[in-house]
């Protein structure tokens, strides 16, 4: 029969309640700010520092007074206008707006359904 040792190492870093590692304040700013001047996607900067990537979404649209998606759209409601003839000035255009206050505009319904399928992507 073994024996089995285990030992607790206190590092200092505050976990919250359930055991996530939280980063200080400052060491946040400091990596807003290491991204800001990087170049990079927020997938690659977050790749390369070693941090899970929708910690640091959160991270930056919090600091960008938005709030992050929590998955994709599950409903969003559709104003489509009434058909009219098309005249000769070809002005028509569709428009949706997404619960985000994002809005859509395209000329054809397959050219807004192409927009709607890119946002989910």
């Amino acid at each position: 029969m073994s024996e089995t040792v285990t030992e607790v190492v206190e590092t200092g870093e505050k976990r919250d309640a359930r055991g996530r590692r939280m980063a200080p304040k400052l060491r946040r700013a400091a990596m807003l700010a290491a991204y800001e001047g990087s170049g990079l996607t927020m997938s690659a900067f977050a790749r390369r520092e070693g941090i899970k990537y929708g910690t640091f979404t959160g991270w930056v649209y919090k600091a960008q007074g938005k709030v992050a998606a929590k998955g994709p759209i599950r409903f969003a409601e559709v104003a489509m206008p009434v058909p009219n003839p098309p005249h000769a000035g070809g002005g028509e255009s569709l428009e949706v707006k997404l619960p985000d206050g994002t809005v859509l505009r395209a000329g054809r319904v397959a050219d807004l359904v192409m927009l709607v399928r890119a946002l989910r992507s």
